[in-house]
């Protein structure tokens, strides 16, 4: 190749507009070089396995609290993170609602979970109301191993016969049933953290007057009201306080017969933690009641997601020693 002359080279007038004409490059190298530029944008939408990478990535923020984003200095998962070969798929159970920012919330926290383990195939199935459903999901996943984790907060008619007998109609995939997320030492400190930014004040530890009514769903099931006593004395621990549990719907007592009780004490500085997954008609029957701004529900508070991965790795372990498909007592 010569050496460029210092001349600048005569370019050619554009055409006049409308004649349909092109403007003449300049030079074979300007043609390569616009040539690379569009073909390194069309190549960065195609990941590596042939797919089309998505334009962008949004996440749902819509009523989520500042404790439900991510640390700035957290780096994003990338929309085409490799998947481990061979780890089985963290299924996510949950129940469904018909307000949407139930499902809004749902999809903030597993966007967590794959936050904190890159690579981990995160998938979503609702027992009702929303979609996918989780047939559909686990027919989705033919051929493959799934861990399903209930979203659920204790033990009940779900957890118990729900979620193995959708496992057991979907005998193309090779699944394990983990515990309920509750009891929880890490559900304990998404309450606290919850009920600290609805105005819990930590001076109030060991206080006469304050107490705090842990609303819960309600169940016939004896274990699933023993599993919320549990939480309820662990919250209890951490505040220095009376945790009450109460129900919104299959057990007593009510929300607003356990404020009156509590009132009846002498404990008129009262408190309302929201024990719920996500917002939904218990959760705003909750929020009704309470004499001052209630907790907003568990959402997507950090500690659910190491819960729900503590919850997907217990399960795994338990298989691994039984060699067969478990389903796990809480711990």
């Amino acid at each position: 190749m010569t050496e460029p002359s210092t001349q600048q080279p005569r370019q050619s007038p554009p055409p006049p507009a409308g004649s349909g004409g092109t403007v003449p490059l300049d030079s074979t190298a300007q043609l390569l070089t616009r040539i690379t530029a569009q073909l390194g944008t069309q190549l960065s939408l195609v990941s590596r396995n042939g797919t089309r990478r998505p334009m962008h990535r949004t996440r749902p923020s819509e009523a989520l609290r500042p404790s439900d984003t991510l640390r700035p200095s957290a780096a994003p998962r990338p929309p085409d993170a490799p998947r481990s070969p061979g780890t089985p798929t963290l299924l996510v159970v949950a129940h469904g609602s018909r307000d949407p920012q139930a499902l809004r919330t749902v999809l903030a926290l597993l966007d967590r979970v794959r936050d904190l383990r890159p690579g981990l195939d995160v998938r979503l199935g609702h027992i009702e109301l929303n979609r996918p459903l989780l047939p559909d999901t686990l027919d989705g996943l033919r051929g493959a191993d799934a861990v399903l984790v209930p979203l659920l907060l204790g033990r009940g008619h779900h957890v118990k016969h729900d979620l193995p007998a959708a496992a057991a109609a979907a005998p193309a995939v090779r699944t394990r049933v983990a515990a309920p997320l509750g009891p929880h030492p890490l559900l304990v400190e998404a309450l606290y953290g919850r009920l600290v930014e609805a105005g819990w004040d930590p001076a109030d530890q060991g206080s006469r007057s304050a107490a705090v009514v842990l609303a819960a769903a309600g169940s016939r099931d004896p274990d699933s009201a023993q599993d919320t006593r549990r939480t309820a004395r662990m919250l209890a621990e951490r505040l220095g306080v009376p945790v009450v549990p109460a129900y919104a719907s299959a057990a007593t007592p009510t929300f607003p017969a356990a404020l009156r009780a509590l009132a009846a004490r002498g404990r008129h500085r009262t408190f309302v933690a929201s024990y719920f997954t996500a917002p939904g008609r218990f959760a705003s029957a909750a929020a009704g009641a309470a004499p001052r701004t209630a907790a907003l529900p568990l959402g997507a508070h950090p500690a659910m997601a190491r819960l729900l991965l503590h919850r997907y790795d217990q399960a795994l372990s338990a298989t691994a020693r039984s060699g067969g498909v478990s389903l796990l007592a809480s711990a």
